[in-house]
């Protein structure tokens, strides 16, 4: 007897075949499944779970609608619309436990969709000929989606497409057994941050709030950890958020592909939540550091971090745009917002006599953002390093009264 459910979705006129092997291996290895048909001008050769009609219908349209389209892009979004719809509503009614989506580059593009409708945990796996592509957009992966290549599966099975198919079922399935979903009974705390070579406040602070009582999260702020953080602030996941490393604003500011998204220092802003906020490493745009350095660039001063990033240390005149930047996102909060401003440095590499060190560009920055921080934010001055003790006190103590005021719930 099966304990988890697999939903497996894909274009059941064209890819029948290809989908009932992968729901065969499911079933094979004590799995259940409920399949989605989105196809739009086929039919299966036998009936799905969730007809293309009911999909179409989710999404408030019909399946003669994305026909009369006259366009596939129309009409796959159209398809993309309702079995977003339907699989969120599937979810929460406890109809599956795991999911997967099969398809070329239209199956790819609706799966991104069906993905992002889900919440964080639960397993959601994408087989496609164009995993890993350039294609794919960062914004629209959402934070936990796994993708497999599908190698050799453009048209009918065979042995090289199979061996991708039958990992990928026993890797939802594997996923849905194993998976730890988030415990929800603890508030949790959102916190970014870089490695600890670059800062190391979550060390302190990180033991320190789980001693209060609260769960901390600490995300990789290099463009998709930012995402992931943006995503869930979006859902109210976090009852307070230290966000002391907002690099990902300037790196989106300044053309890096490397970007949380144009909606980066937002979310948690938008969704009411109390934000703590520090523009750690503000004055570095990171590249992909194995690429053709920008011509733009090409007399600043850089930082090789590793084969895979570098970093840009930008000018004067462009830490002050990073500046106004951070007030022209922070204007929009509707939460509590307190800025802390340590004047000493805010990142490990330009503390005096190291070789980032930057007293000028750091003071124009400083007094950018201070002339332009909006009346919603309260500014904490701190004669301190980043990476300082200080800097970390700094930031519990105003948790701290928060927490004694009921601004951030208690543990």
């Amino acid at each position: 007897m099966s304990d988890k459910t697999i939903l497996v979705i894909g274009t059941y006129d064209t890819k029948d075949d290809e989908l009932g092997y992968l729901a065969q291996v499911l079933r094979d290895q004590g799995g259940q499944v409920v399949t989605m048909d989105v196809s739009v001008l086929g039919d299966p050769s036998s009936p799905t779970d969730y007809s293309k009609h009911a999909v179409a219908e989710e999404g408030g349209s019909s399946i003669q609608a994305a026909v009369d389209a006259g366009d596939e892009n129309h009409a796959m979004q159209i398809m993309a619309k309702g079995a977003a719809m339907m699989t969120a509503r599937l979810y929460a009614e406890g109809r599956f436990d795991g999911m997967i989506v099969l398809g070329g580059t239209m199956g790819t593009d609706l799966a991104l969709d069906v993905c992002t409708a889900l919440p964080l945990g639960v397993p959601k796996y994408v087989v496609s000929t164009v995993s890993f592509s350039p294609l794919i957009p960062a914004e629209r992966l959402a934070a936990d989606t796994q993708m497999i290549l599908w190698a050799g599966g453009l048209y009918g099975l065979n042995s090289v497409c199979k061996a991708s198919l039958s990992q990928a079922a026993g890797a939802v399935l594997g996923a849905a057994r194993a998976v730890d979903a988030p415990d929800l009974s603890k508030p949790l705390i959102g916190m970014t941050s870089l490695g600890k070579s670059a800062l190391k406040y979550m060390v302190p602070l990180k033991p320190a709030l789980e001693e209060r009582g609260y769960e901390v999260a600490v995300f990789h702020a290099t463009g998709m950890g930012g995402r992931a953080f943006e995503s869930l602030a979006s859902q109210g996941a976090f009852a307070c958020v230290f966000d002391f490393c907002t690099q990902e604003l300037g790196n989106h500011l300044h053309g890096s592909n490397i970007s949380a998204g144009a909606d980066r220092l937002t979310n948690a802003g938008k969704a009411g939540i109390p934000q703590i906020v520090a523009p750690g490493c503000y004055d570095l745009v990171d590249i992909v550091g194995w690429q053709d350095v920008p011509d733009k660039w090409s007399d600043h001063m850089m930082h090789a971090h590793n084969r895979l990033l570098t970093s840009i240390v930008l000018n004067t005149s462009e830490r002050q745009e990073v500046a106004r930047a951070h007030a022209r996102q922070l204007a929009t909060a509707q939460g509590p917002v307190a800025m802390i401003l340590p004047d000493r440095g805010l990142g490990e590499w330009d503390r005096e006599g190291e070789h980032l060190h930057d007293k000028a560009g750091l003071d124009a920055f400083l007094t950018e953002l201070r002339k332009t921080l909006p009346a919603n934010v309260t500014r904490h001055d701190l004669d301190a390093h980043i990476n300082d003790a200080a800097f970390a006190d700094k930031a519990l103590e105003i948790f701290d009264v928060w927490r004694a005021k009921g601004i951030v719930p208690s543990a």
